[in-house]
């Protein structure tokens, strides 16, 4: 089959509409990833020994589950429970979620690279729990943090075709109903993978930044 530039062309609108729902998907589901993975990560070293080991068994359960089962539950399983959401809120859900329990890990990895002097320090000034972590112990365990959160958001991006099994409208959904209706496949499908290959070059340009960046704040 040879390559059709004005079919190509006329496509772009449809890709591009998709391109733009799973960037959208992207980073609402990081932010949901990035808070909910800081609340797993504090909630696992709470003093209750119950909510500590309820937490890590909900994480390792979560991340060991296939996102797609998870989306596929979200979407199709909670509705008989009496809760629908719409496509591309679940699929926000389900990835943030998914990637939280990543993200859980590498707060706890961050926060015990904080010298326990820092902490001592904040209980002797008298420091609260809220300001001990705003202002001392979060400051200097998140910029350590930065290349690897960037690293989870990359392949939270690459994953976003997953969405298309739940009917959200992300660029590899919109990619196949162009094929399926056109009965061609090359051009909407490079052109999908271009789209991926572009913007995760860019992606890792920028996370090699973060690492020199960063990587020294560590050090």
């Amino acid at each position: 089959m040879e390559w059709d530039w004005d079919f190509a062309w006329s496509i772009m609108p449809t890709l591009l509409a998709g391109f733009r729902i799973t960037l959208i998907a992207t980073f609402l589901g990081a932010i949901v990833a990035a808070v909910l993975g800081l609340v797993f990560a504090i909630l696992r070293r709470s003093s209750n020994r119950w909510l500590s080991r309820g937490t890590s068994f909900v994480v390792e359960f979560i991340r060991g589950t296939p996102l797609l089962v998870q989306l596929y539950f979200i979407f199709y399983v909670l509705p008989d429970l009496g809760l629908r959401l719409p496509a591309l809120m679940a699929g926000v859900i389900g990835m943030g979620l998914h990637y939280a329990t990543y993200a859980a890990e590498v707060y706890r990895s961050g926060i015990e690279s904080v010298p326990r002097g820092q902490w001592e320090a904040a209980r002797a000034t008298n420091l609260t729990t809220r300001q001990t972590w705003l202002h001392v112990i979060l400051p200097q365990a998140v910029p350590p943090m930065i290349p690897a959160m960037a690293n989870y958001l990359l392949a939270m991006f690459k994953e976003t075709p997953l969405l298309s099994a739940i009917t959200v409208l992300e660029l590899m959904n919109q990619a196949k109903s162009v094929a399926n209706s056109s009965y061609r496949y090359v051009e909407p499908m490079t052109l999908v993978g271009v789209m991926f290959l572009i913007v995760s070059l860019l992606s890792v340009i920028a996370l090699r930044w973060l690492e020199r960046r960063y990587g020294r704040v560590s050090q």
